[in-house]
């Protein structure tokens, strides 16, 4: 007589399911941080979350973990996990890396790329000035917003990649010099950036000193840091999303 045995799961796939699904909780909550759908100050329920993404709690716990060790959201012992507020130190401190990272990476994009490659990102330059004035009339499509700030990250990143240092690509990433630049922007709402700002910078990478391209990208990055600054200490902080929770009765 045959039996029906059932297959177990090994230990390995379950790891790995879980891994799987905790990398995809991670992508979709920094996603809906970055559309500015969970903004900054909101608080985070996990079981609400993983609700809305039809998964178990523990991957939700551990997307969220990974998020708060890269600075995306904050928690506190017996009160809760928001989206974090970043104080002025975290903003002109974040603007310090990029701006040490990504003046060395102009200067090397000078001196290396090919002309194939600066004329690309030429066009790339006046491709992202166009989506910026068009978003000026989209306001409320964050679906539009999320897809400009991703090409106007493509474009940093870019630079970089041309710059022919893998290390310094890698360390623009890993220090979410960008995906910080995304959120300050969308939490103040910044779009207004002038018809060629992203020409202007291009043009002068394609077609300078490695001196000039510092000088550039520096000023680039220091533009509208005092406005993001402004527009970040404007929030209110009596709501800022942290749900205290009573003692327990004695």
């Amino acid at each position: 007589m045959n039996k029906k045995t059932a297959k177990s799961v090994s230990p390995a796939s379950s790891a790995a399911r879980t891994h799987s699904l905790a990398e995809r909780a991670y992508l979709e909550i920094r996603n809906q941080i970055l559309k500015g759908e969970l903004p900054v100050g909101m608080a985070l329920a996990r079981r609400k979350l993983a609700a809305a993404l039809d998964i178990s709690v523990p991957p939700v716990s551990e997307a969220l973990q990974r998020l708060e060790r890269e600075g995306l959201v904050e928690s506190k012992p017996r009160v809760g996990t928001r989206v974090r507020i970043p104080t002025r130190q975290d903003i002109e401190d974040r603007s310090l890396v990029r701006e040490a990272l990504e003046t060395q990476a102009a200067r090397l994009f000078s001196e290396r790329a090919t002309r194939d490659e600066k004329q690309e990102l030429q066009q790339m330059g006046r491709r992202v000035d166009q989506l910026y004035a068009a978003s000026e009339g989209c306001a409320d499509d964050r679906e539009f917003l999320f897809s400009v700030n991703s090409y106007h990250m493509k474009l940093h990143l870019h630079i970089a990649e041309c710059a022919r240092c893998p290390a310094l690509r890698d360390a623009i990433e890993k220090e979410q010099v960008l995906i910080f630049n995304w959120l300050y922007d969308t939490a103040v709402e910044r779009r207004t950036l002038g018809s060629d700002f992203h020409a202007r910078l291009t043009d002068t990478l394609a077609d300078s000193t490695p001196v000039q391209a510092d000088e550039a990208m520096r000023e680039h990055i220091r533009r509208g840091l005092q406005e993001v600054l402004s527009g970040l200490e404007r929030m209110d902080e009596s709501t800022n999303g942290w749900r205290h929770k009573k003692p327990p009765s004695l």
